[in-house]
C-alpha cells in the first residue's frame, strides 16, 4: 500500500511539473492576444468546427412549401397570445403580433443542441477582447435587406444603440452592460460592455434584431403601428387581419438560406398565427382543424 502511494505521488508530481512547463513557455503576448471564431459561447468552446455545413439534429435535404398554422406557444416583449394592434414588437406601447422576430435577421443564431452558443448568420465572425469587454462582428457582405438593400455595420451600430435608448423594458434592461455600438465602416462593428458584465451579455446581443437605419429614418421607431417595417430575415409579413390572423411569407432566393446556420431550416412557405380571445374556443377551433398546431398547458 505505501509503494502504491508513493506511485501516485511521484504521477502527480510529474503532471505539475510538466503543466507548469507549459505555461512557462506561453509568452504573456500570446495570452493576451485577441480571439476570433465563428461562433459565441458563454462557457468558451464551440461544439461546431469553423467549416460545418449545417446543425446535426437538421435534415438538409429537408422539403420545403405548405403551410403551417398555430396558435403560438411564445412571446416576446409587447406580443399578445389573444390579440394584436401593432407589428412593432420590441417596444413597450401596443400589443404586437407574435412571429414578427422571424422577418428580422440578427449577428447570430442559437443553436439547439448546444447549450448558450451561438452561430454567424449576419456576422460571418466575431474577434473578442482578451479581457471579453470587446466584440468587433464583421458582417457578411452578401447580406441583404428585404428590398434589396444591403444591411450593414451601420445598421448593427444603430440598432442596438436605438434598443439600448427607446426598446422594450426588458431589452433597455439587458442592455445596461452595453457601453458602446460603433461601425468600423460597412464592414465591421465593434460592441463594448461594462466592466464585470453579466456572462451571458454578448450573447443576448448577438441574437437582437437588425433594423435598416435608413427606413427610420423617416419613420418613428417607438410609435406602435400596422406598417410592416423593412427586414431582413427569412420570412416577410404577408396577409393579416388584426385580432384574427397574420401570415409569415418564406423569402424566396433568402441571401441566408445556404448558411450552415439555416441550412435545412424554414422549410414551410407560409407560417401562420391564429388568435382566439378564449381559450376553450381556440381549441374547438384545432378540433375543427382550423389550425395545425396546439401546445396543452394544463
Amino acid at each position: 500500500m505505501a509503494e502504491q502511494t508513493r506511485r501516485r505521488v511521484l504521477k502527480v508530481a510529474a503532471g505539475v511539473a510538466a503543466i507548469a512547463t507549459i505555461r512557462a513557455n506561453i509568452s504573456p503576448a500570446h495570452a493576451d492576444q485577441d480571439v476570433e471564431a465563428h461562433g459565441l459561447s458563454a462557457f468558451g468552446d464551440l461544439a461546431y468546427a469553423p467549416d460545418f455545413k449545417h446543425f446535426r439534429y437538421i435534415d438538409p435535404n429537408a422539403p420545403k412549401g405548405g403551410t403551417f398554422s398555430q396558435i403560438g406557444p411564445g412571446r416576446e416583449y409587447n406580443q399578445n397570445f389573444l390579440t394584436f394592434n401593432s407589428l412593432n414588437s420590441y417596444i413597450l406601447k401596443g400589443d404586437a403580433a407574435q412571429g414578427m422576430e422571424l422577418t428580422f435577421a440578427t449577428l447570430m443564431v442559437r443553436c439547439g443542441d448546444e447549450p448558450d452558443a451561438m452561430y454567424g448568420l449576419a456576422a460571418a465572425k466575431v474577434r473578442r477582447s482578451a479581457d471579453g469587454l470587446t466584440y468587433t462582428f464583421f458582417i457578411r457582405p452578401d447580406a441583404k435587406f428585404h428590398d434589396g438593400t444591403r444591411l450593414t455595420a451601420r445598421d448593427v451600430a444603430f440598432s442596438l444603440n436605438l434598443l439600448k435608448e427607446k426598446g422594450h423594458p426588458i431589452i433597455t434592461q439587458l442592455l445596461r452592460d452595453l457601453t458602446s455600438a460603433k461601425a468600423n465602416g460597412d464592414a465591421s462593428v465593434t460592441v463594448s460592455f461594462a466592466p464585470k458584465r453579466a456572462r451571458d451579455v454578448p450573447l443576448f446581443v448577438a441574437g437582437l434584431p437588425i433594423f435598416s437605419q435608413a427606413y427610420y429614418t423617416t419613420k418613428p421607431f417607438e410609435e406602435s403601428t400596422l406598417d410592416v417595417p423593412l427586414g431582413s430575415g427569412a420570412y416577410k409579413v404577408g396577409r393579416f387581419e388584426v385580432g384574427r390572423f397574420i401570415e409569415y411569407e418564406r423569402v424566396k432566393n433568402w441571401w441566408g438560406a445556404e448558411l450552415p446556420v439555416s441550412r435545412g431550416q424554414n422549410n414551410f412557405d407560409i407560417v401562420r398565427f391564429e388568435y382566439y380571445r378564449d381559450r376553450e374556443i381556440g381549441f374547438e377551433g384545432f378540433t375543427a382543424d382550423n389550425y395545425l398546431f396546439r401546445e396543452e398547458f394544463t
